[in-house]
């Protein structure tokens, strides 16, 4: 009897063991789901470029321009711009302190990068505003059907409805803008800074803003990509002061492009026939400055 009452607690203990541990399982499950839950709250309200910028404090080493990024070779759907870079974490939020409107993300390590660069030229009384960032596919479909259908005027004052023929017309809106599925501005990497006119860093403050940028933006991994066509650049698009690219990753996807991308890839726009005749990925996506190869 003494040895059934003996066993009978001893299974109760186990009950009672089992319970505990179920409990705590199910503690830390509730638990992780809410420290998910609040770094999703994070990101959505922007506080993540806080931490950024805290971890951003103290003065960073400087970039070297040839040392490729960690992260690994990109798949296509990132070199095409088929990506949602609110709902991947390769891509962050850029802070409205920094930005000329809200919304705008870039490839984390290039935004860290920008963030050093932004400080030293703050430092120097240079004032680095981002007026665009990563684009999507769906994005730069839009811009590029603006201008391939009339409803956004072309440098000069031209509508590319008024050019016939469908190899030139896309050669025009070439100038500028990249086809979709071709713009660096898919990777991240890539931002416009401060104005979109070469004439705004002739002079003044735009003036100030451009050789500091030469002076300095290589010390912090970002180079020119569409520098003053000439020997070393003869086709591809028009010089862009404003254009500045991330090159430690940068670089890779450009390797990664010539590699996985072919004109088979570039399609679903108004025109995209014609990417094959003009030859858009020679002479316009591998086509720049030999700094940013």
């Amino acid at each position: 009897m003494k040895r059934f009452m003996r066993s009978n607690r001893f299974g109760k203990y186990q009950a009672l063991v089992a319970a505990l541990l179920i409990l705590l399982a199910v503690l830390m499950i509730y638990s992780r789901g809410q420290r998910a839950a609040q770094r999703l709250q994070l990101r959505s309200s922007g506080e993540v470029d806080q931490g950024l910028d805290k971890l951003q404090e103290e003065p960073q080493t400087r970039h070297n321009m040839d040392a490729p990024s960690p992260f690994l070779p990109p798949s296509e759907k990132y070199l095409l711009g088929h990506v949602d870079p609110s709902a991947d974490t390769l891509f962050v939020p850029v802070g409205p302190q920094y930005a000329g409107r809200e919304g705008m993300f870039m490839h984390r390590e290039a935004y860290a990068a920008f963030l050093d660069m932004h400080r030293a030229a703050s430092g120097a009384g240079v004032d680095l505003v981002i007026v665009s960032a990563m684009r999507t596919f769906a994005h730069q479909k839009r811009i590029w059907e603006n201008k391939w259908n009339g409803r956004q005027v072309l440098f000069g004052g031209i509508l590319a409805t008024s050019i016939g023929d469908p190899v030139e017309r896309s050669r025009e809106i070439l100038r500028f803008s990249a086809m979709p599925g071709t713009s660096r501005h898919h990777w991240g990497t890539d931002i416009d800074l401060n104005a979109l006119v070469n004439s705004y860093f002739e002079s003044g403050e735009g003036r100030k803003v451009y050789e500091w940028l030469l002076e300095h933006a290589a010390g912090f991994g970002f180079c020119q990509p569409y520098t003053a066509m000439g020997p070393d650049r003869p086709q591809g698009y028009e010089e862009e002061k404003w254009h500045w690219s991330y090159k430690p990753v940068s670089s890779q996807y450009l390797r990664a492009y010539r590699s996985e991308v072919s004109y088979d890839d570039i399609t679903g726009f108004d025109g995209w026939e014609t990417a094959r005749e003009i030859g858009v990925i020679e002479d316009y996506v591998l086509n720049i400055a030999a700094d940013c190869r």
